[in-house]
């Protein structure tokens, strides 16, 4: 009897232990800025502008849609991701800042960390992020994508490659998957998205 009561003693203590093990996590946030363009940009447009062209050279003629704007925080960092981490501490084989490429779907199952695609992608490309130290601890990765047809925007996924095949394009290693409210979007809207990281110490 004094035996079972110590082995329940010592599994209670083992278990309170565990209970205040700290776990070091990756906090994610996304924010998703739907952007219209301007009526000078539509007439532009009409006269004969190309799109592309306005792009590089006349980024300011988009504006934020205020009802198209989407905050998620803490979704999910995928298990090939953690793995990757684990690889490259070992032998370090790729570039941790090749995690640049945006792309965003129309997919609306929940995430999960078995992710390795969109659900649903965009036929657009991935667009390359720029990318910045937001705080000592938080990876930062900003890129806008300027849609080619009617969507209802609803998940964004943060890759290693630009990808190859389709469209959609596919492939590549796929960091984090979140997914929003709809947000409708035409040929010319964009959306800003804005990826954050915070790598969190402790022990």
């Amino acid at each position: 009897m004094f035996t079972d009561l110590l082995n329940k003693y010592r599994n209670l203590n083992i278990m309170s232990r565990m209970g205040r093990v700290r776990v070091v996590k990756m906090r994610t946030t996304l924010i998703a800025q739907k952007k219209v363009l301007c009526a000078e940009g539509v007439q532009l447009l009409n006269d004969g502008a190309s799109l592309p062209e306005l792009i590089v050279t006349r980024p300011g003629l988009w504006i934020p849609d205020k009802k198209g704007l989407r905050i998620r925080r803490d979704k999910v960092v995928t298990t090939a991701f953690v793995e990757f981490v684990v690889d490259q501490l070992i032998a370090e084989t790729s570039v941790f800042g090749d995690f640049k490429y945006h792309h965003s779907g129309t997919g609306v199952g929940a995430e999960a960390v078995g992710d390795t695609d969109l659900g649903t992608p965009v036929e657009d490309a991935r667009e390359i992020g720029t990318q910045a130290e937001n705080a000592a601890t938080i990876y930062q990765s900003v890129a806008t994508e300027t849609y080619g047809d009617t969507y209802a925007v609803t998940e964004h996924g943060l890759f290693n490659t630009a990808g190859a095949g389709g469209p959609p394009v596919t492939g590549g290693l796929l960091m984090d998957r979140t997914v929003f409210a709809a947000i409708n979007v035409v040929a010319t809207n964009q959306i800003q998205f804005t990826f954050l990281i915070t790598f969190a110490a402790g022990g």
